[in-house]
């Protein structure tokens, strides 16, 4: 392992509050992990000896290639599947070293560096979301929570010529946005009143997914790749009479090769979303949310690493 992310899933395990925790879908002891990047050292028997020495990351997801979601190229829902470090007892990448299936890795190039590799996982669902959204030039957009998956996905929306705006809560993630180029980054009560062609839900307030479909334009689009901790309402009426398209994205895994080729050609630069780099001694805090110096939402931890550099 040369890196892995922290993610909110990651720290709502750590306090117990994980859904999956709660019904039956993981128990502990479990180790966390699955935004990694990290070099093939070893295989195992029948694997093509060609991934030996190779830069990858992995797949989160991991049906279990035998159900009708699978063969139809949907393992990402299976219900069976497993989850690297989140579901099914498969163990994370917090860790000097990781096992995974062969057919769950996926190369990464020469411009693509640990740093973008371990960003390639939650850069797949923002891309999803992006494309989800239909963005192109003359379109506007409205991303709700400037977490890390908000602001890639502001990253894509904005490479693919639209118009971004940020709805957040704290000065100091508008703050941040800002500093990397987001100049439309708001509160509730100073959002402008202008049209926004798709709104994505990109945080984990209950409330916001019904404010979503308020802002959104008729027949505009709705993304919804933010989960809350309670049932999030909508009324399907207001959908229906604004002839609104609405999309659910669970999983990174149909957007992880797209991914990795826009960050191998520049199209996005997430670096820096990163705020600070540690070690495993570190991730026990990392996880119970202490606060990093750096003002990104992103923490990376190395697990080579010996102490705090």
């Amino acid at each position: 392992m040369e890196r892995v992310g922290i993610c909110g899933t990651d720290m709502e395990f750590f306090t117990g509050e994980m859904s999956y925790l709660h019904d039956g879908h993981a128990r502990f002891p479990m180790r966390l992990g699955h935004e990694w990047s990290g070099t093939v050292t070893a295989l195992g028997a029948g694997v093509d000896p060609a991934w030996l020495g190779r830069r990858v990351m992995g797949d989160t997801m991991l049906g279990d290639g035998t159900c009708r979601r699978c063969l139809r190229g949907h393992q990402h829902v299976c219900e069976q599947r497993e989850e690297v470090g989140i579901r099914g007892g498969r163990p994370g990448a917090l860790a000097e070293q990781l096992a995974v299936p062969a057919t769950s890795l996926h190369h990464l190039p020469d411009a693509v560096d640990p740093v973008l590799g371990a960003l390639v996982e939650p850069g797949g669902n923002a891309w999803r979301a992006a494309q989800a959204a239909g963005m192109g030039a003359g379109d506007r957009a409205l991303i709700l929570g400037p977490g890390t998956i908000g602001l890639l996905t502001a990253m894509f929306a904005r490479a693919a010529g639209a118009e971004v705006h940020l709805l957040g809560r704290t000065p100091e993630s508008l703050e941040f946005a800002r500093s990397i180029g987001f100049e439309h980054a708001w509160t509730e009560d100073q959002l402008p009143d202008l049209p926004y062609d798709a709104v994505i839900d990109a945080s984990n307030a209950a409330p916001l997914p019904a404010r979503a479909l308020d802002l959104v334009e008729p027949a505009g689009r709705l993304v919804y790749i933010g989960l809350a901790g309670s049932p999030s309402l909508i009324d399907t009426r207001r959908l229906a009479l604004k002839d609104v398209t609405a999309v659910g994205i669970l999983s990174a895994s149909p957007g992880l090769e797209d991914t990795i080729a826009a960050y191998a050609a520049g199209v996005v630069d997430p670096r820096p979303l990163v705020a600070a780099t540690v070690g495993l001694d570190q991730a026990g805090s990392v996880l119970a949310g202490t606060p990093t110096t750096g003002a990104g939402p992103k923490v990376h931890i190395d697990p080579r690493l010996r102490g705090t550099p």
